[in-house]
């Protein structure tokens, strides 16, 4: 019985892997822009991805981040320090979908958003899927 149940999670897991490889890329919805065209920063971001936002909505976001395989792997929320000292309600656009998990972390400032901020990352795969952005 054992045995069986090892070799049932290593072929979900080999159907689940061969599933992701013949995923075919997807494109942000119409009004994305890829990040790296309107501020100085690398195409990929090693820990997010290619990062496309709508330009009228920085600097909170949302970010669409995808692999280098063109899947969704997040939605990202850049929310400014100030703006959680002084308290402001935020009413973030959600997105329908798989949410897996969610990480938060703060940020000093980078081209786009200079100012410090927190990273709110709405990760839609799970750590393996993670570790795809992660170099």
């Amino acid at each position: 019985m054992k045995k069986q149940l090892i070799a049932a999670g290593v072929l979900a897991t080999l159907i689940t892997s061969a599933a992701e490889a013949q995923t075919p890329p997807r494109h942000p919805p119409r009004g994305f822009k890829k990040v790296s065209d309107l501020v100085t920063l690398p195409g990929f971001l090693p820990g997010l991805g290619v990062l496309y936002v709508r330009p009228e909505t920085l600097p909170t976001g949302p970010f669409l981040a995808y692999d280098r395989h063109g899947r969704r792997v997040s939605t990202i929320y850049m929310i400014p320090v100030e703006d959680i000292a002084n308290r402001k309600k935020f009413d973030l656009a959600g997105f329908a979908g798989r949410n897996d998990h969610v990480s938060m972390y703060f940020n000093g400032g980078h081209p786009g958003v200079e100012m410090p901020h927190y990273h709110v990352v709405i990760w839609h795969v799970n750590k393996r899927g993670e570790a795809r952005v992660a170099k």
